[in-house]
């Protein structure tokens, strides 16, 4: 298992290497599974890097956080999967070769999906599961999904126009001088061609998603923002009920990027869950 540093680390998985960030401490405490370990997982076209502030404050607070490419993106090798059910088969394959027992899984939009369905079919490895920006099921417009599969850069637009509230795009970032839209189009320009279809496709292909909820035996949170125009709370009140026991908590003023929008409170809620999960 070789190391790049240690706060970083590439995990051969299935063949091909796996690229992980730390937060910014030792991974080795978090393999030893001395501390409870947290798997973030980003959603279509991004990586690790869209939960730099999540991550960070986990694995400065006793956590061992681990913020994984999916195959195909960013650092990590191989195609994209181009399944929601091999996304979930992959996180569990990852926990192997990283020599993690169990779990939490922290999820954003398509990531979220692949946590509900590891959480669904591998019970015993999974702990808990926070899932962001969710819609269960969460089908795709065909406008997109063409855009996607022979105009990318329309289709990124596209989904930077959704993607954010009204006051993100006036210029309402937490971070002073940062343009939030901006950031996001980068970080999604940054996939190789076809990595945003294949991603857009597994999403709007999960169709058993709510018969697979019922099957989830650890604590769920569910977190929207109240201006998500891709995945609108009201698109989270099936799953809600699917999901035994489920917190469903909304983000005023938040859109589907609610990790950049609004971090702090997204730091906030995801403490409060983990701590009492």
């Amino acid at each position: 298992m070789p190391r790049r540093n240690p706060e970083t680390m590439e995990v051969t998985v299935d063949g091909l290497g796996a690229y992980v960030y730390s937060g910014g401490k030792s991974l080795a405490a978090a393999q030893d599974n001395a501390l409870p370990a947290l798997l973030f997982i980003h959603g279509a076209a991004l990586d690790h890097s869209c939960w730099n502030l999540q991550s960070r404050w986990f694995a400065h607070h006793g956590h061992g956080v681990f913020a994984v490419d999916l195959p195909g993106h960013g650092r990590s090798a191989g195609a994209p999967l181009t399944s929601i059910a091999a996304m979930a088969a992959w996180l569990v394959a990852f926990l192997d070769a990283a020599g993690i027992e169990r779990a939490a899984l922290v999820g954003h939009s398509m990531g979220s999906l692949a946590a509900q369905a590891a959480a669904a079919c591998f019970p015993e490895r999974i702990t808990s599961i926070a899932l962001l920006g969710n819609a269960t099921p969460m089908p795709v417009s065909a406008a997109l999904l063409e855009a996607a599969k022979n105009d990318e850069p329309r289709a990124r637009n596209m989904i930077n126009v959704w993607s954010h509230s009204p006051r993100a795009h006036l210029g309402g970032n937490a971070v002073p001088g940062l343009w939030l839209p901006g950031m996001n189009l980068r970080l999604m320009e940054r996939a190789a061609p076809g990595v945003l279809f294949a991603d857009l496709s597994a999403c709007n292909d999960y169709r058993d998603g709510l018969a697979q909820a019922a099957k989830v035996v650890c604590p769920a949170l569910i977190l929207s923002g109240s201006h998500d125009l891709m995945a609108p709370p009201k698109a989270t009140l099936a799953l809600a009920a699917a999901l035994p026991g489920a917190k469903r908590q909304v983000l005023n003023g938040a859109g589907h990027a609610m990790m950049s929008e609004q971090p702090d409170a997204v730091l906030d809620a995801l403490f409060a869950f983990l701590a009492g999960a």
